[in-house]
């Protein structure tokens, strides 16, 4: 059954790719301007006038990573308050809510991370996103989605050769969303575990390596057997 479907950060990097993809759904996608997330009644202005089904929750701050050293307010403000609006205004009106966080909230050391994993961040970021997960979690009409995703190609001049991840591109992930919005609970997202520099490579040949020296954690990769269980249904 189609559905009615509310996107906060309606002009990020997926949102754009979301954008391209045929289906039935009705995405109703929202600015920063046309949805403030700090601001209960823009909330709640935005769910009177298209009485959505769902809420797809993308805005938030992401880069650069120092900036949730340098502006840790605004970094709770708009990652783990901004959040817990939507939740709340999500509950009283009973639309599902679909949470993007990240794959920053393991701690990446052992690697192949399942979604049942002891949580613990290792950066600013990875905090802010786990205080969101938080309120997401007290309510149970939701899908956390632990995200490794960027842009195509490859933007950065440099790729760690020795960091294990599951980088996948915001476009490789569009194409899979449909299959798993009507999931509940918490879902790993992202591509074969692979260094990132392999992963840049493939869309970037003048990516220059690097190794990492406490810039990342070396074993950041997610078990994916979940995800690739629920797809094959």
């Amino acid at each position: 059954m189609a559905k009615r479907i509310i996107v906060t950060g309606g002009e990020g990097r997926f949102a754009k790719e979301l954008k391209n993809i045929k289906s039935n759904h009705k995405f109703i996608f929202r600015n920063k301007k046309q949805l403030n997330i700090l601001s209960i009644s823009s909330i709640k202005k935005n769910f009177i006038k298209y009485k959505p089904d769902y809420l797809l929750h993308l805005a938030g701050l992401s880069r650069p990573m120092s900036i949730h050293d340098e502006m840790i307010n605004k970094s709770i403000d708009l990652n783990i308050i901004g959040t817990s609006n939507l939740v709340k205004i999500c509950n009283l009106n009973k639309v599902k809510l679909i949470f993007f966080s990240t794959s920053y909230i393991y701690p990446g050391k052992k690697g192949n991370y399942s979604e049942d994993d002891a949580l613990l961040p290792w950066n600013n970021y990875g905090w802010s996103k786990l205080g969101a997960e938080s309120a997401v979690q007290m309510y149970k009409n939701s899908l956390i989605i632990r995200a490794c995703m960027t842009e195509e190609p490859f933007t950065h001049k440099y790729a760690f050769s020795n960091v294990k991840s599951n980088f996948i591109f915001h476009r490789e992930f569009a194409n899979i969303f449909l299959k798993i919005l009507h999931l509940k609970g918490v879902l790993n997202i992202g591509g074969p575990k692979q260094s990132i520099y392999k992963f840049a490579k493939k869309s970037n040949n003048n990516v220059k390596k690097r190794k990492s020296k406490n810039e990342l954690p070396l074993n950041m990769d997610m078990s994916l057997k979940k995800l690739k269980s629920l797809i094959k249904k």
